[in-house]
């Protein structure tokens, strides 16, 4: 393809004119940039605002701000998270909570990822109702289920060794059974979805080295999908971790083994509430949730943008 040359009248040649630019993308979208960052200021400080105002209070004295009310500032003092620590008896709560989450959060994901893998490597008539299926548990509300559970498990018995009920009710295996139960079919659907985006070819070159199936997932899928498997981590570690519903229903009068999100009933007195010391309780469950998150910030992120950009 030729390029045309103007000539001038004394038969110089001129170079053609450059095309015009176009104005850049970027600050057409100047404005609009300012307005959305402006936007999700303002919802990220409303969002804050709780937590920082429970951190805040955490550190005053109650005499102080019932003298001075809660939107004055002093009475600051360390001892609300000493009393909690030791009326509340967090530590023993704390390490219920790991017996139910840990073990909650890798049986999840290690489920997940088998049935994902199904769903995602292999292609049959019911591959799609095999996910509905999975799917179904998210769709209902736990309250409609709260009947039926509450009776199988009072049917079901376990050796004394398991239960000291003799009975899953009661015990900390069926509130493990029943997070995994609710949170299978979630972490199922993200994983399966996150290994569909992976070539077929590697599987094919894996098949002509004489990869068995069980290979495949396990040497070839699981280091492919962490970053799947830390952002659902952090999720499913939040979620289990912070469960009251089921804890308070299935574990009955167990009242040692309530996880720590029920250690903060223990500190509300009969008449009245130290808000403060409400406050740093509070302050102090949530921190094993956020140390987990910022451990795992980077893979989490990592999983959340996997295969935005693939085209």
């Amino acid at each position: 393809m030729s390029t045309a040359v103007v000539t001038t009248p004394r038969g110089q040649s001129k170079p053609p004119k450059a095309p015009k630019e176009r104005p850049d993308s970027a600050a057409l979208n100047k404005p609009r940039g300012r307005v959305a960052t402006v936007a999700m200021a303002i919802l990220a400080l409303a969002w804050m605002f709780p937590l920082f105002w429970a951190v805040l209070n955490s550190f005053r004295d109650y005499a102080y701000t019932q003298a001075n009310g809660y939107l004055s500032f002093g009475g600051w003092t360390f001892g609300n998270y000493r009393n909690v620590w030791e009326n509340a008896n967090l530590g023993r709560y704390f390490i219920n909570s790991v017996i139910i989450t840990v073990p909650a959060v890798i049986a999840t994901l290690f489920l997940a990822s088998l049935v994902a893998f199904v769903l995602a490597r292999f292609s049959y008539r019911f591959n799609l109702t095999l996910l509905a299926i999975f799917l179904a548990a998210n769709l209902l509300p736990p309250q409609a289920l709260l009947v039926p559970i509450f009776r199988i498990y009072r049917q079901i018995p376990l050796p004394e060794f398991m239960s000291s009920s003799g009975q899953l009710l009661g015990s900390f295996w069926g509130l493990i059974a029943i997070n995994v139960a609710f949170q299978l079919g979630f972490c199922t659907f993200v994983l399966s979805n996150y290994m569909k985006t992976l070539p077929h070819e590697i599987y094919e070159s894996a098949e002509v080295d004489g990869a068995s199936v069980w290979l495949q997932y396990w040497k070839l899928t699981m280091p492919l999908v962490r970053p799947a498997l830390a952002a659902l981590a952090t999720l499913q570690v939040t979620w289990i971790y912070n469960e009251f519903f089921w804890a308070t229903v299935l574990l009955g009068g167990q009242g040692d083994k309530f996880p720590i999100t029920s250690a903060l009933n223990n500190l509300k007195g009969q008449f009245f509430t130290d808000y403060n010391l409400l406050s740093a309780g509070s302050v102090l469950v949530a921190l094993p949730v956020l140390i987990v998150f910022f451990v795992l910030q980077k893979q989490f992120v990592a999983g959340l943008t996997l295969g935005s950009t693939k085209g």
